[in-house]
Order: C-alpha cells, then sequence, then structure tokens
C-alpha cells in the first residue's frame, strides 16, 4: 500500500485560512496547534511555521493582549485585500494598455509610406494578438469583480492569473521596445520619453 502524500505548504496555508474564516474567532498557538491538526489535517509541528508565513503575508492578524498573543483572520478582509489587489492590476493593465497603443502608432507611422518587410508584418501580427489578449483581459477582471465575495480562494486564483498577464504585457512593452530600439536606432531613454515610460517600470512582485 502507497504511503499518503502529505499536505503541500499551499495546502496547508489554504486549510488554516479557511479554519479561520470558518470559526470567526480568536485562537492561541496552542489552539491552533491542536485544532488544524484535529479539523484540517495540519500537522501540530507545522502549524506556527505555517501561521507565521500567513502573519508575515498580511492574511492573519495577530496582536498580544496581557501576557497572551492571539491570531484571528475575518473573511471582510481578505474580500477587501483581494479587492484592492484587484484595483492594482486594472489600474496597471490600463497603464500598460495604453503604452500599447503609442508604441502601436509609433510603428504604423514608421511603416506608412515603406515596402512591406517579414519583420515589421511579425510584429504588428504580434501587437493585433495583444490587443486580442487586452480585451480578454478587461473580460476576466469583469469577472472578477462579480464574483461571489464568499469565494475567497477563487478570487485569490484569478487575481495571480491576473498577475501573471500583467507581468506578460510589461515583458512585451520590453520586447517592443528592444525591437524598436534595433529597427531604428532610438535609444531607451528617447523612447521612455516619447511615450511616457517609468524609468523604474518593472515586473509585479
Amino acid at each position: 500500500m502507497s504511503k499518503r502524500k502529505g499536505l503541500s505548504v499551499e495546502e496547508k496555508r489554504t486549510r488554516m485560512m479557511d479554519f479561520f474564516y470558518e470559526k470567526k474567532d480568536f485562537f492561541q498557538l496552542k489552539e491552533l496547534e491542536k485544532l488544524c491538526q484535529k479539523e484540517k489535517g495540519i500537522t501540530s509541528m507545522s502549524v506556527k511555521d505555517i501561521l507565521t508565513s500567513l502573519v508575515d503575508d498580511g492574511m492573519v492578524d495577530t496582536d498580544k493582549i496581557g501576557t497572551s498573543v492571539y491570531f484571528w483572520a475575518f473573511p471582510g478582509k481578505a474580500r477587501q485585500k483581494s479587492q484592492k489587489r484587484l484595483n492594482d492590476l486594472t489600474s496597471k493593465h490600463n497603464e500598460l494598455a495604453a503604452k500599447k497603443q503609442k508604441l502601436v502608432e509609433l510603428i504604423e507611422g514608421e511603416s506608412k509610406g515603406k515596402e512591406p518587410c517579414e519583420e515589421r508584418d511579425r510584429v504588428l501580427e504580434l501587437l493585433a494578438q495583444k490587443t486580442k489578449r487586452r480585451d480578454e483581459m478587461k473580460e476576466e477582471l469583469q469577472a472578477f469583480k462579480e464574483n461571489d465575495p464568499e469565494v475567497i480562494e477563487s478570487v485569490r486564483k484569478d487575481t495571480a492569473v491576473a498577475h501573471e498577464a500583467a507581468n506578460r504585457w510589461t515583458d512585451n512593452i520590453f520586447c517592443i521596445k528592444s525591437w524598436i530600439k534595433n529597427k531604428f536606432g532610438f535609444d531607451t531613454s528617447t523612447i521612455d520619453k516619447q511615450f511616457g515610460i517609468p524609468e523604474d517600470l518593472d515586473y509585479l512582485d
């Protein structure tokens, strides 16, 4: 008979958050070690490490009352945090979409009156694909807003997808900047200034 596979760190984190949302109460570490093992299958020895990671990520609150330290997490805070993250991603998406449109206009302007070339056609096709993906992202973001606020785990996963999409858009900006630099001889600072691209543009953490 094969040995039963233990829970991953992410599964333990998810189960512990489920525990807090279900109980809607305050707990000390010893209580959590006992109850999480009994009700969620999280070994008591790993409870402290999982709890610490959730506190560090701002998902679980903690405070010392007298000589005792208590921990808690309520669904309302998770919804607020997810909504803020969603708003940040929406803003980032809109910003990148505007910059992409400026790059499209630049390439179309440079292409006007020139004979078609394979490389230029490839880039324009790529930009068309990204435009389509931008519209799909708008629909995905709208779907996030319409989700049942109680489905916290679903929001968490959808936010991660939007996070990755925003990073892909950032990567597209870098790729197109590189293409313009190599094709037309513009330096990076000129491209950034022309299209209002911040010098500290980077991937989301």
